[in-house]
């Protein structure tokens, strides 16, 4: 884990997605709803307190505490589909070099180049039955303590596929 305050960690921003639509409603067996523009992109605006301009949910109320969703590479269940990636988990933002799950309570910032952009983390981003829908039986099991955290974007920024200095800002005062 990565002392507050210290000098910030090199990670790699692997994937970003913004996905205007929820493509996981119903039940699983009759399939994701269709995603025409597939949500994977270079680079994304974050807005504070709102989310991802673009993403299914910006400036929902009832999504403000999860608007951004950041998970780490190395918890993929590539042992299951080698292929997984944010097309099928569904998170925002994919991190190489960081255990972004143990962030929890923590606020922390993300610098791809145009400066940084803070998050709080908020809470665990649990793993539902769609998982192993679209990736293969046992993804949803596989994933249960490391699907990635659900954040509140506390900064306007822009973040980039490519390296980024990671930050730990400190623990989260109670709100």
């Amino acid at each position: 884990m990565i002392s507050p305050g210290s000098a910030p960690d090199e990670v790699q921003v692997v994937q970003l997605l913004v996905s205007p639509v929820h493509r996981f409603s119903g039940r699983p067996a009759r399939g994701p709803s269709p995603d025409p523009d597939g949500g994977l992109v270079r680079q994304i605006q974050v807005r504070r307190q709102l989310g991802i301009v673009g993403d299914r949910y910006y400036a929902r109320p009832a999504h403000r505490d999860a608007a951004v969703t950041l998970m780490a590479e190395e918890n993929l269940p590539t042992g299951i589909d080698p292929a997984v990636d944010l097309r099928q988990t569904r998170r925002n933002v994919l991190l190489r070099g960081v255990d972004i799950d143990a962030y929890i309570g923590w606020d922390v910032e993300l610098d791809t180049g145009d400066g940084p952009v803070a998050f709080a983390v908020n809470r665990a981003a649990r793993p539902c039955a769609w998982m192993d829908a679209v990736i293969g039986p046992g993804a949803q099991r596989a994933l249960r303590g490391k699907g990635g955290v659900r954040c509140t974007p506390l900064s306007d920024g822009v973040l980039r596929v490519g390296g980024a200095g990671f930050r730990v800002i400190g623990p989260r005062e109670r709100r």
